[in-house]
């Protein structure tokens, strides 16, 4: 149900959507407001106790309802399709991909906020959608941003910290030393040891979670220009918002990449709580760790090669197809490729993913924004070449459950089209012998020799986890905060041994 508060608005939000406001009928909560509204936390605490009752009414009056059967391929297979924990703020659909409070991609871009005239949304204004379920006005995105930008200054300890670190340390290592050194300050952590009540425990976890959202570009560009450039770190520009303020404090001011960066962590934020950054938050913040700790756990899973590495590993894999075979690959050239990939027990990475059945909304907005302002970029064409190859192809293939593509089939491409191409870095000090790969395009020659010797292995960086990292501090935090306001219980699901699944699949048979 739509419920808009003023006719002025309604007229706002019609004339941006170009459509009937009923369209959006499944929306739940959905609202625009006034732009007297700026303060989020008075907004979160006038809706706290409703949806407190809310939750007690669903557990007593419905908490015996069955959500499904458990099978044993479930317990195997990693919980997938088990439904386990409460999640507010979004909700993935096999078919229809994220929506975020209901609002699903497009409808997002047509009804938040933007920094340009029918440019991408303002994660600040993401932010007010997930922690309230209502759009906020321009006035409300502006407001957050200097609220964002009033909490961003980061001690001097930790960049400390991580300068206690090897310039060499994995890119993800040195952030997730700086979440932690940025613990110290954890006004949850304070208040808890002081003594409050359950009830008040959203507060401490409110301001914790907006002082970690806004220091994160700091720390995390500041990363960036230790490892890549020299240490020379960019100071913060206060009239920009919050995406292109990391943009900028990375080093690129290009008005398309600041748009491009206020569209990737609007999308990266949320995708809902199964996938393992947004759970390891959820069930480390179940035990009452503070912010800081419980995003510090989800940057340690998202740091892991089956999360959030594959959008720099899609990228790689791109370059080497077209350094084989060249920039003006054909369509059957391309097929003959991709069978070749396969057939040689390897994936098409990019392609598929563990909810989703169709093509991925996100992958859906990054294409409409290079074909916007990147078309003629060689890989942007070689992305769309694959789109038309790949998906016949493991639909003939028959066993993948997912043939399209996933948001991570496109990010890596266009922050390599605006000068981010630091997926991978390497550190030839330690080399001791030829290296040539057309994946990283160098060649380095150390002493003419192309023996390995020993000593210590080659270190490759990544750094585009930790733009993903930055993008979903908002959807883990804003969940923390409804955690603590629901006061939603310790996490902790039954494990079994197999000897007891083959003891009880025995008395099932019989």
């Amino acid at each position: 149900m739509a419920f808009f508060r003023g006719l002025a608005a309604v007229s706002r939000l019609r004339s941006r959507m170009g459509q009937d406001a009923t369209t959006l009928g499944g929306v739940r909560w959905l609202q625009m407001q006034s732009a007297s509204d700026l303060d989020l936390r008075s907004q979160l605490q006038e809706m706290i106790p409703e949806q407190q009752d809310r939750l007690k009414k669903l557990k007593s009056e419905h908490g015996k309802v069955q959500l499904g059967n458990i099978t044993v391929d479930m317990v195997l297979g990693g919980m997938r399709g088990m439904t386990g924990m409460l999640w507010e703020t979004s909700l993935l659909d096999p078919e229809e991909g994220i929506r975020f409070r209901g609002l699903s991609i497009p409808e997002c871009q047509k009804v938040l906020p933007a920094a340009v005239k029918d440019g991408e949304p303002l994660p600040e204004g993401l932010l007010w959608l997930l922690l309230t379920g209502k759009v906020p006005t321009k006035e409300q995105v502006d407001a957050l941003s200097k609220e964002l930008l009033s909490r961003s200054t980061v001690p001097g300890y930790v960049y400390k910290a991580i300068d206690a670190l090897p310039v060499t340390a994995h890119p993800m290592t040195q952030f997730t030393t700086g979440v932690m050194a940025l613990q110290v300050d954890s006004e949850f952590q304070k208040a808890y040891n002081k003594g409050m009540p359950k009830t008040k425990f959203w507060e401490p976890t409110y301001e914790d979670c907006l002082n970690l959202i806004s220091r994160l570009p700091q720390v995390a560009s500041y990363v960036y220009r230790r490892i890549f450039k020299d240490g020379k770190a960019i100071a913060a520009d206060n009239t920009l918002d919050y995406a292109a303020n990391f943009s900028h404090m990375l080093g690129f001011d290009d008005p398309k990449m600041l748009e491009l960066m206020r569209l990737y962590i609007t999308i990266h934020t949320d995708h809902e709580g199964g996938n393992v950054s947004a759970h390891t938050g959820h069930l480390v913040g179940s035990a009452l760790s503070d912010p800081y700790l419980s995003f510090a756990a989800a940057l340690n899973g998202l740091a892991g090669p089956l999360h959030g590495l594959a959008n720099q590993e899609v990228l790689l894999w791109i370059k080497s197809v077209m350094e084989e075979t060249g920039s003006n690959i054909t369509t059957d050239q391309l097929k003959e490729y991709v069978w070749k990939t396969l057939k040689s027990g390897k994936v098409v990475p990019g392609y598929g993913h563990g909810v989703l059945r169709n093509t991925d909304p996100r992958y859906s907005c990054q294409r409409e924004f290079a074909l916007k302002y990147l078309p003629e970029d060689p890989l942007f064409q070689l992305v769309s070449k694959l789109y038309e190859v790949v998906p016949p192809i493991l639909t003939e293939l028959g066993k993948v459950k997912n043939p399209w593509p996933n948001v991570d089939a496109h990010s890596g491409v266009l922050l390599n089209h605006f000068g981010l191409t630091e997926a991978r870095y390497i550190n030839f000090s330690c080399l001791n012998y030829q290296l040539t790969s057309h994946m990283f395009n160098v060649q380095y020659n150390r002493k003419s020799s192309s023996a390995l010797v020993t000593g210590m292995p080659c270190l490759i960086f990544r750094y585009y986890t930790v733009l993903f990292g930055v993008s979903r501090s908002i959807g883990i935090g804003s969940q923390l905060i409804w955690d603590r306001a629901l006061g939603l219980p310790l996490e902790r699901p039954k494990s079994v041994t197999m000897e007891w699944l083959e003891n009880h699949c025995k008395k099932v048979a019989a």
